[in-house]
C-alpha cells in the first residue's frame, strides 16, 4: 500500500465523488474505485456504501480515514522537514587536497569555516594529484582541489584562484635586489624544480623552452616545502606560486622577485563528481574559498 492510495481515499472523502477525487491525483474515476476496493479486500471490511448518487462511510470507513488523515500529516511534515535539512549547513565534508593548497591556501579557511558552521565536520586528506581525481571519480571525497586542472571522463572542473608563480632566491642572491625579472634573465641559474610529472613543472618548462632559456637543475621535489628548503640553503633559485611563500618572505628566510615577462599564473580547481548532488556544506564551503581567492 502506497501514501498516493491513503490520499486518494481522504480526497473521496472530503469531495464525495470518485470522479473528482480521481482528478485531483491524476487518475480515472475507474482506478479510483479499484484502489478502493483493493483497501477493502487488503483488510477484509468495507470502507463505503455505494449508491446510485451517493456514498456514505462505514465504521470501518470512518477509522481508516483517520488514520489515512494521521499518516499523510506525517508524511508532510517529513517532506518539510528533509527540505528543510536541505538549507542547514552541518554534517560532514571531505576533501581531496594536494599538498600546496592544502598547506598555504587552507588553513585560513579552515579556521573560520568551522567557527562559522560548527556543525559541519572537515575532512582533508592531502594528496599528489592524480590521486585527488581518482578519490573524487570513486566518491571516496565530495571534491578535490588541484592546480591547472583538467578534464576527466565523469567530472566537471571549476577554476577559483590564479595564483601569480614567482621566483624565489636566498636573500644574498644577486637576483634578491631585483624589483622584477624577465624570464630570460635567468640563462645559466641553477633552479631547484618539482618533478617531472607535476603540473607546475610541465608549464615552467613549456615557458622555459618558449622563452629559450637554458638553466640547470640542481635538484628535483616532489613538494613545495622541500623546494623552498632547499632554496633557503642557498642551492639555487626556484619558480614557485607566490600564495606559498608568504610567511617565508615575511621572516626574511626568502625572497621572492615578481616575473614581469611572461607573467606565469597558477590556475586552482575544484574537482568534482558530474550530476553529484551538492550539499549546503559543500556550496558554503565553495563559496568560502571563492571569497577568500577574492579578497587575497
Amino acid at each position: 500500500m502506497y501514501i498516493d492510495t491513503f490520499k486518494v481515499f481522504c480526497d473521496l472523502v472530503e469531495t464525495g465523488n470518485f470522479s473528482k477525487a480521481g482528478a485531483l491525483n491524476s487518475i480515472t474515476q475507474s482506478a479510483v474505485s479499484q484502489q478502493i476496493r483493493a483497501i477493502e479486500e487488503r483488510f477484509k471490511v468495507r470502507l463505503v456504501e455505494r449508491g446510485q448518487r451517493h456514498f456514505a462511510l462505514t465504521p470501518e470507513g470512518r477509522v481508516f480515514l483517520q488514520a489515512g488523515r494521521e499518516i499523510l500529516d506525517v508524511f508532510n511534515d517529513l517532506d518539510h522537514r528533509l527540505h528543510a535539512l536541505r538549507n542547514v549547513v552541518a554534517g560532514e565534508l571531505r576533501i581531496a587536497s594536494i599538498y600546496s593548497i592544502g598547506l598555504h591556501e587552507l588553513p585560513p579557511l579552515l579556521q573560520s569555516f568551522r567557527q562559522t558552521y560548527p556543525d559541519v565536520e572537515l575532512h582533508v586528506a592531502y594528496r599528489r594529484s592524480p590521486q585527488v581525481y581518482a578519490q573524487v571519480a570513486s566518491g571516496d571525497v565530495d571534491f578535490g582541489l588541484v592546480a591547472y586542472p583538467m578534464k576527466r571522463s565523469g567530472l566537471q572542473t571549476e577554476i577559483f584562484s590564479e595564483d601569480r608563480m614567482v621566483l624565489i632566491c636566498h636573500p644574498q642572491h644577486t637576483l634578491a635586489r631585483r624589483p622584477k625579472i624577465r624570464l630570460a634573465e635567468l640563462n645559466g641559474e641553477k633552479l631547484i624544480s618539482f618533478e617531472p610529472d607535476q603540473p607546475t613543472r610541465k608549464v615552467i618548462d613549456r615557458h622555459l623552452r618558449a622563452h629559450a632559456v637554458e638553466i640547470e637543475h640542481a635538484m628535483e621535489f616532489d613538494n613545495i616545502e622541500t623546494v623552498k628548503r632547499a632554496v633557503e640553503i642557498a642551492s639555487g633559485v626556484s619558480i614557485v606560486p607566490g600564495y606559498t611563500v608568504r610567511q617565508e618572505v615575511k621572516s626574511g628566510v626568502l625572497c621572492a622577485v615578481p616575473i614581469e615577462s611572461p607573467k606565469i599564473s597558477r590556475p586552482l580547481g575544484i574537482v568534482s563528481k558530474r550530476n553529484r548532488a551538492r550539499s549546503p556544506a559543500h556550496k558554503e564551503f565553495v563559496e568560502a574559498l571563492k571569497q577568500g581567492a577574492a579578497a587575497a
